[in-house]
């Protein structure tokens, strides 16, 4: 359990935060632009899971997606831990949320239809906050990649497992929104829908 009696500390008011190991770095230093752009994924989950309704498949969607974003709080520790510092019981992302997450999108995309094009972002509010959710999420795993390609500096393979396939999930949640595929907004090339 965290308990925070004070939440400003005065300690980033000159571009420096301190890492879970306690070493400073500048905040525009790519692993706090990793899990900084997890935690904005984070919060835009908050804001798709406000937009879904009390219907059965949306209020089980937002189960997991409550899941979702205890794990995205766990990708933040593992991320702000780099791999080698600090106690060997640092909480890491798992083999196994990557296998739930897998699950999920299994079983949600079983009952969509099957797709005969690209899918732009819309359709519902729910659909639509599920799809910018994707986007900020891919965004979030560029910043990953590009981390692990830093000298000195890795990224474990569940963690990078974990946010590949939640961009999938989020794609087949916001076709499941869309009336299980049949609310899709599709891709008109060279036209107007």
């Amino acid at each position: 359990m965290v308990t925070l009696s004070k939440i400003y500390t005065r300690g980033g008011d000159a571009g420096l935060t301190s890492l879970g190991d306690g070493e400073r770095r500048r905040k525009d230093d790519l692993r706090i632009e990793a899990y900084g752009t997890v935690d904005e994924a984070n919060s835009f989950l908050g804001v798709a899971r406000a937009a879904l309704g009390e219907a059965s498949n949306e209020a089980k969607l937002s189960q997991i997606l409550a899941a979702i974003q205890n794990d995205l709080f766990d990708l933040g520790a593992d991320l702000c831990v780099p791999e080698g510092a600090g106690a060997p019981s640092r909480l890491r992302v798992t083999q196994q949320q990557v296998d739930r997450l897998e699950h999920e999108i299994d079983a949600l995309n079983a009952d969509l239809l099957p797709l005969t094009s690209f899918v732009l972002p819309g359709g519902s509010q729910a659909a639509a906050a599920m799809h910018v959710a994707r986007a900020i999420v891919r965004r979030a795993e560029r910043v990953m990649v590009t981390l692990t390609a830093q000298p000195g500096e890795s990224v474990g393979a569940p963690a990078l497992k974990y946010i590949n396939r939640l961009s999938d999930f989020l794609f087949v949640a916001a076709r499941h929104l869309n009336r299980f595929g049949e609310g899709d907004v599709l891709w008109t090339p060279g036209g107007v829908p």
